[in-house]
């Protein structure tokens, strides 16, 4: 019995696997979505564009652990919930931001300049209502190529449709040294999460969060802007699990010994 359980569970993770891979959820060839660089580095090379109009580069900012939010602040959809959400989640957080952490907004829109990522910089530190170091989340803009190079360095695909962007979110988390360590998915983030992820990057450790797992259940859904729950995908891996699980249990149970 504990042979049969230990290859339904084996069965059931490679099933899983499986279903992610033909999803589009982490293959290379996603249109949209993202495809998660755990344990790759950011390139010391890609400069991006304060608020004062000067030239940074990237890497000399990450002097701690930092989360990474790549938006376009023109965006209609996703990005207002998005920011929202971390201005939320920096106000409930008991950790300080520009201390212990820091996120850094960086518009992957070579249009956008200075001056819109000030007034949105602005904008969204009112929404805090505490005393917050102002530095701890700054904006950005940046250039065609270093964006391109930014996005394709964290898996961050997206498709352009008329004056705007299709693409999902998350918090990408690297390290002091460049490091990609985690992924916060979707436009809600809890307070545990980003501690958990802080604490695991200070560290330089690695790994999947929950909402991995959410977003093999949920898919984006470009027309409505949003996620929605894969009832397709969902049911389908389910229904493939049950099947395999019993054609294990037929072919591994014992046979009786006929009687004479």
């Amino acid at each position: 019995m504990k042979n049969i359980i230990l290859i339904i569970f084996a069965t059931f993770l490679t099933i899983t696997a499986t279903a992610q891979r033909g999803s589009g959820g982490y293959a290379p060839e996603t249109a949209i979505g993202i495809v998660e660089k755990l344990d790759e580095y950011i390139p010391d090379d890609i400069y991006l564009i304060n608020t004062e109009g000067e030239r940074e580069n990237l890497m000399s900012l990450l002097d701690k652990p930092t989360a990474i939010a790549i938006v376009y602040y023109r965006c209609p959809g996703i990005c207002s919930p998005f920011m929202n959400s971390i201005a939320d989640v920096i106000q409930s957080s008991n950790m300080v931001i520009g201390e212990e952490y820091q996120i850094l907004n960086i518009s992957f829109d070579p249009t956008e300049g200075p001056t819109l990522a000030k007034s949105n910089q602005n904008s969204y530190h009112l929404l805090i209502n505490k005393e917050i170091d102002p530095d701890g989340w700054r904006f950005f803009t940046t250039d065609s190529i270093n964006s391109r190079r930014l996005t394709d360095a964290v898996g961050f695909r997206y498709r352009r449709q008329g004056l705007d962007f299709l693409h999902t979110s998350a918090l990408i988390f690297v390290s002091d040294e460049g490091k990609i360590t985690r992924y916060l998915h979707g436009t809600y983030f809890l307070p545990m999460d980003l501690r958990l992820a802080v604490v695991e990057t200070a560290q330089g450790k690695s790994g999947p969060s929950m909402s991995r797992l959410l977003s093999f259940c949920y898919s984006y859904d470009p027309a409505g802007q949003g996620y929605v729950f894969n009832v397709t995908k969902v049911a389908g891996t389910i229904i493939l699990f049950f099947a395999v699980v019993i054609f294990l249990i037929l072919v591994l149970k014992p046979r009786k010994k006929l009687t004479t």
